[in-house]
């Protein structure tokens, strides 16, 4: 028996040393090599604000794309989903609320068109992107608030639809988007 619990104290102090310390100096070390070290790609906004590329905004106005809803309220010290199943109330009766307002604010979109990624938040809850059908459906209300036309709204989404690395559909950057609609009304 003591020499379990020597080996199980040598392990935690093993354990201790490398995941506090040894696997830390890692991820930073490659973090270096990265655009901006690691510290996120800077965007600056012609009001001077600054935003981070890769990490989701609030935006709930008619006049802007709006973006995926968040389970940490757009809150980048901390990420994460709502942890809640397909099936749990809360969820549904929140999702509900959501297309609701979506509805609400998009009355030319039928409840079955809605993006799945317009009622429900990413597992990190800072996703800034959304997948093409959520920018698209959401041009009609943006055009009339803006005073567009639909055409023109729709070219902005195309020209901002970025692909995948690898496999996987493509998405809209929400805040690039915002952005560059501020710039096209001024």
């Amino acid at each position: 028996m003591k020499k379990e619990i020597i080996t199980s104290i040598i392990l935690t102090i093993v354990c201790i040393l490398f995941f506090t310390g040894i696997y830390p100096a890692i991820v930073w070390g490659i973090a270096q090599l990265a655009p901006n070290h690691g510290n996120g790609i800077i965007i600056k906004a012609g009001d001077g604000k600054v935003y981070y590329e890769n990490i989701a905004e609030s935006f709930t106005k008619d006049n802007y794309f709006w973006s995926r809803p968040s389970a940490v309220n757009y809150n980048a010290n901390g990420s994460g989903g709502s942890n809640k199943g397909p099936d749990n109330p809360e969820l549904l009766n929140l999702v509900q609320a959501r297309i609701d307002t979506f509805l609400a604010h998009n009355p030319d979109v039928k409840k079955s068109d809605i993006p799945v990624d317009m009622v429900t938040a990413s597992g990190s809850g800072l996703d800034p992107h959304i997948s093409v059908q959520a920018a698209l459906i959401q041009d009609s209300r943006i055009a009339r608030a803006r005073g567009l036309s639909k055409d023109v709204v729709d070219e902005l989404v195309r020209i901002h639809i970025e692909k995948p690395f690898g496999i996987g559909p493509e998405y809209v950057n929400v805040l690039k988007l915002n952005i560059d609609l501020d710039k096209l009304n001024k």
